[in-house]
């Protein structure tokens, strides 16, 4: 910005351990989407490095790049991001294409992907005939569809009612006990309460990292006690 350096992210440290749930949580501006960013091999550092599964991958050509993204990463996002004139299951689908997989094996796949999220019975709706909570499993499905290790979800209930929300965090700690990493962001504290770690982030640096709740989100909360209201 002019004469001035503005570091989205500056002296951030963080090891994430395989089968961890995280919560990556802070306002806006604080660096907290330039750091999904740089897990998610979308950014390159400009200084530091980056090691995935042992690899620095800092120094990866785009290509290898995009390679890991497909076989390695699987994205969820607040908005779905689906094609809208193609039905779930080709949603789904869609990352396998960019492999060498028979059509026959890519719609096997996109069809175990789909019944994994509960929609074995919407696989030929198209987004536009799907509720704000299935066109997420959808997107959830398409980024389970290559077998990831490592499930980077961008702020994924902030788009559904909350009742909705819990149930595709519930989808999202049902992987995670696979074995899948999850990272996520997200403003809702009580989101971020599923997770098992949460990262604080501030002015492009990390101010917390302590230990979650890891709430359950297959299990019923306590209801609260009924109120009453008198109006005079």
């Amino acid at each position: 910005m002019g004469t001035n350096v503005v570091n989205a992210l500056a002296g951030v440290s963080v090891r994430i351990d395989q089968g961890e749930f995280v919560a990556v949580m802070g306002p806006s501006g604080s660096g907290k989407t330039t750091y999904m960013n740089l897990l998610g091999c979308l950014d390159r550092p400009t200084s530091g490095k980056y090691l995935f599964e042992g690899q620095e991958i800092s120094t990866f050509a785009p290509t290898e790049l995009a390679r890991l993204r497909n076989q390695k990463i699987g994205f969820v996002f607040q908005q779905f991001n689906l094609l809208q004139r193609i039905t779930a299951l080709d949603n789904v689908a869609l990352p396998l294409a960019y492999g060498r997989l028979p059509r026959a094996e890519r719609r096997k796949r996109a069809e175990h992907a789909l019944t994994e999220v509960g929609l074995a019975d919407r696989m030929d709706h198209r987004p536009v005939q799907l509720s704000g909570g299935q066109q997420q499993r959808v997107a959830i499905a398409r980024a389970i569809v290559g077998s990831p290790s490592l499930i980077l979800a961008d702020e994924p209930t902030g788009a559904l009612d909350s009742k909705t929300g819990v149930e595709i965090m519930a989808i999202l700690q049902d992987l995670n006990r696979r074995g899948i990493t999850v990272v996520l962001v997200t403003h809702e504290h009580d989101i971020a309460e599923y997770a098992d770690r949460v990262l604080t982030f501030r002015d492009g640096r990390m101010i917390r990292d302590e230990k979650g709740l890891g709430r359950r989100a297959d299990q019923p909360t306590p209801q609260q006690p009924a109120q009453l209201v008198a109006v005079h």
